[in-house]
């Protein structure tokens, strides 16, 4: 059988169509990337939806913020424009005021809204990291949870395989126990403060290597918080506290660099070079012991309940005893909750965890995990019955 061979004149090229057109931009901002930027574009180059379809053209466009680099990041993205299927713009600037990881993220995210034109009623904003690989699935992933209800997706980060078993076999097992101790914490939270929104199984991290947020959502808390780090996790919390739905599904995904030498003092890689350096380092300041993990999300499930009820009065009487907090009905829930916090003597933060007491309070928290497993399998009553069921004194240890 005579096959024709197809010339590559007769391959038709994708129509790229300009970035205003898109209804949702993904910014990235970048400093001195040359090394990493095509991998970070190439990745989304192969989006896919759950069916294996090809990701149309036209559906997204990229736009890189290139921010006081000394580097060709802005050449290398350049000469990839031909071979993308979807539109690129490559911005070039200096910062001077917040010259900072969440000063660029935010402007990245600012130049980004700012190209939305027809599309703008349904406009969707999403960022990931120039050292950081999408999974094949991201873009669809995170479109599935918008549309589903969410107003913002917060994705799960993973490490590059190879980059962090270079680090060593005791970093390694560091990060093994403390993302089973992390997976644990949030089952627990899930179950004693159920969100319906952000059901289990999901996590408890917002990074700026995955997020989704609606435009309209992201207008109205007056968009990315001008801090120099932190800022992903300061702007989930204030969506959070406006009311919206932030999400933070386990199948959006990306895999992140976990390399030693980083582009902001005090950022990630700084944190990783002294926690390989110093194997039982302290862990990040928001993990607590078992117990008094389920003592906190228990309380604020309850408080979170006693909103929903409009019985925050009695709730919060319950909660403070003897101490009172004024007008409470008329404040908003996260104001209450973070009142609290600070005045609750059982909620006071100690010293952070360590990695080598991971192991006794992953024990605990399996053993606290299978009482409210059955407990919700027998008699469906709220995990906020353990509320004054845990001895404080056992909390307080």
């Amino acid at each position: 059988m005579h096959r024709r061979t197809i010339e590559k004149s007769e391959i038709v090229q994708p129509e790229r169509l300009p970035l205003l057109s898109c209804s949702a931009i993904i910014a990235i901002p970048a400093r001195n990337e040359a090394e990493r930027i095509a991998r970070c574009l190439a990745a989304l180059a192969v989006q896919r939806d759950r069916l294996g379809a090809p990701i149309p053209p036209g559906r997204f466009g990229v736009l890189l913020l290139v921010n006081n680099a000394t580097d060709c990041t802005a050449g290398v993205a350049r000469r990839l424009m031909p071979d993308l299927p979807y539109p690129l713009e490559v911005l070039e600037v200096s910062l001077v005021g917040n010259a900072t990881a969440g000063g660029a993220r935010r402007r990245a995210m600012q130049e980004a809204a700012e190209q939305f034109g027809e599309n703008s009623a349904n406009g969707v904003l999403l960022t990931t990291d120039a050292d950081s690989l999408v999974a094949p699935t991201w873009f669809n992933d995170n479109l599935f949870q918008l549309n589903a209800g969410a107003d913002c997706v917060a994705g799960y980060i993973d490490a590059e395989p190879a980059e962090i078993v270079s680090h060593g076999a005791l970093f390694l097992a560091r990060g093994r126990l403390e993302d089973t101790y992390l997976r644990l914490v949030a089952e627990i939270y899930a179950r004693c403060d159920p969100r319906p929104h952000d059901p289990w199984p999901n996590h408890r991290v917002s990074s700026g290597a995955s997020l989704a947020v609606k435009l309209a959502a992201y207008e109205a808390v007056g968009g990315m918080p001008d801090k120099a780090l932190g800022e992903d996790a300061a702007f989930t919390t204030l969506l959070d506290e406006k009311g919206f739905k932030v999400r933070h599904p386990l199948d959006v995904s990306v895999l992140t660099s976990c390399r030693l030498e980083g582009r902001a003092t005090g950022g990630a890689a700084d944190t990783m070079r002294y926690r390989r350096d110093t194997p039982n380092a302290p862990c990040d300041e928001d993990l607590e012991p078992a117990t008094k993990t389920l003592f906190r999300a228990s309380l604020r499930g309850f408080l979170r309940k006693a909103y929903q009820e409009d019985d925050v009065e009695a709730g919060v009487s319950r909660l403070l005893k003897r101490d009172r907090l004024d007008s409470v009905a008329s404040l908003p829930f996260f104001k209450v909750w973070r009142e609290i916090e600070v005045r609750h003597p059982n909620l006071q933060r100690r010293s952070p965890l360590r990695p080598s007491e991971l192991p006794r309070q992953i024990g605990a928290a399996k053993f606290i995990l299978r009482h409210l497993r059955l407990s919700s399998r027998r008699t469906g009553v709220p995990a906020d019955k353990y509320l004054h069921a845990i001895p404080h004194a056992l909390v307080d240890a």
